[in-house]
């Protein structure tokens, strides 16, 4: 007997999925770095229950237009009514001196659930 997980997926990579992950992506900087010109994917991994979303990985692109990971201060985002995942991401980049909008992260974010 074959067991088939299914899942639901927010902002999904669809058919390009293989071709997005063979990207060189070993430089790693912060995301208050001034090389950093945007977040092109921020992946939260969350399950019906479980109060937060994990980040599984956050890619960004530098000034030079080299595809990096982007280093978070946080790993995990909270599910709460009392603060909404954009909310916290700007609390967090309020004070790293980020300027997240700027950075297109909200545009960036996946979520499989």
């Amino acid at each position: 007997m074959t067991l088939i997980a299914t899942a639901n997926e927010v902002n999904g990579l669809g058919e390009f999925a293989s071709d997005y992950h063979k990207v060189d992506r070993t430089i790693h900087v912060s995301w208050d770095s001034p090389k950093l010109a945007k977040i092109i994917r921020l992946r939260l991994l969350t399950e019906p229950g479980f109060p937060a979303y994990d980040v599984s990985y956050c890619h960004g692109e530098l000034k030079d237009g080299t595809p990096c990971r982007v280093e978070l201060p946080f790993s995990q985002i909270p599910r709460s009514k009392r603060i909404s995942l954009n909310a916290f991401i700007i609390k967090e980049a309020k004070a790293d001196g980020v300027y997240a909008k700027g950075l297109g992260i909200f545009d960036a974010i996946s979520i499989l659930f």
